[in-house]
């Protein structure tokens, strides 16, 4: 493992099936002739997490493959095999061995399903996990041809409890999206969504999701794109009264949304000669994870402090020099900084060049 070590760690396409459709935008990424729409709508980044998707038994989906030191590797061996190096002391004596955080790209060539996913306390209740599945949106791009790109989150015209059940059991989709008004979604935005709160992201929408480490989801709406949930995938094998309990009512005006759920950039560090660090999220918004972004317009050594992040570029592109070797990442590369990489030299080229730092929660 030692001659792993001092090494960034590449992060390839790791296609995902979800029950909606999309992934033509990560087709055209990954070179493809003809990229097409599928159900191979999303890229699993630096995740050890397992897809579970009842009637879908693909054992080992959804974790990462890692290249590092011109060798492939399982990343979730990889971090298990050396946890203190990849991870941290403080994370390790804090979470074990598991980075506590999934990170996504989500290309949604339709509106997803009207779903809802638990909050940390309610995993802890009734699904015997540490962790729910809070999770945040930041905006990359919308496709062409889409004027209103959005997405649903909370409900603005909350039913009772007993509307909700009714529209559930007779599957009143247009009932359900009255229950909503549509927020924005525009390329550079970033948004919190607390488990609990029912959502939906809509047509045409290219992201980076992060969120806690779990598949977790209850989807209240059986049929999308001609594809019909199973049963047990509806519930997670529950009962619709299981759904209702997860899901917060509670009313969300567009305007609660915009003031305490948006993420605006906060000045974090000065790198010099223009560059700089913002913090997106920090534990003001949630515990669950941190986001940074980092703009590079000249060389910056940067150093892991102790922890690891999973990053991507999201704009130009840039080497990285570390352990006598250089890297170059390009837009929408992805990286797993080790937290025991030490001092990397970061180069932006041909221009500024933006990455998008994923961290896990706070030990």
């Amino acid at each position: 493992m030692s001659d792993l070590r001092g090494k960034l760690i590449l992060l390839p396409p790791n296609r995902v099936w979800r029950t909606y459709t999309g992934g033509r935008t990560l087709d055209t990424l990954a070179g493809a002739a003809e990229p097409a729409d599928s159900h191979l709508a999303e890229d699993w980044i630096g995740s050890v997490t397992e897809s579970r998707i009842p009637g879908r038994d693909q054992p080992g989906e959804g974790i990462s493959t890692a290249l590092v030191g011109g060798q492939s590797r399982n990343l979730r061996s990889l971090i298990e095999a050396d946890p203190v190096y990849h991870l941290g002391v403080s994370h390790v004596v804090a979470f074990g061995s598991h980075p506590m955080l999934l990170v996504k790209f989500l290309d949604s060539a339709i509106r997803l399903h009207f779903q809802c996913h638990p909050s940390r306390t309610f995993a802890r209740a009734h699904l015997g996990s540490t962790s729910g599945k809070t999770e945040a949106y930041h905006i990359l791009g919308v496709r062409d041809g889409i004027t209103d790109p959005y997405f649903y989150m909370g409900f603005q015209h909350p039913p009772s409890r007993e509307e909700l059940r009714r529209i559930i059991l007779d599957q009143d989709v247009a009932a359900m999206e009255r229950c909503f008004e549509k927020m924005p979604a525009r390329p550079g935005d970033t948004f919190l969504i607390p488990g609990g709160f029912p959502h939906a992201l809509g047509e045409g929408v290219f992201m980076v999701e992060i969120q806690e480490p779990t598949d977790f989801a209850v989807r209240y709406e059986f049929d999308r794109g001609g594809y019909v949930l199973p049963e047990a995938a509806r519930f997670m094998g529950r009962d619709v009264d299981f759904a209702l309990d997860m899901i917060d009512a509670s009313p969300r005006p567009l305007t609660e949304i915009e003031r305490d759920y948006r993420c605006a950039p906060v000045r974090e560090a000065e790198l010099g000669t223009g560059s700089h660090t913002d913090l997106l999220i920090g534990p003001d918004k949630t515990p669950c994870f941190r986001v940074k972004k980092t703009v590079l317009a000249a060389p910056v050594v940067r150093t892991s402090g102790g922890g690891f992040h999973i990053g991507i570029v999201t704009a130009g592109a840039c080497e990285v020099t570390v352990g006598g070797e250089t890297l170059r990442l390009n837009r929408y590369d992805k990286y797993f900084l080790p937290a025991g990489l030490g001092a990397a030299q970061f180069t932006p080229v041909g221009g500024p060049a933006e990455i998008l730092e994923c961290h896990p929660p706070a030990p």
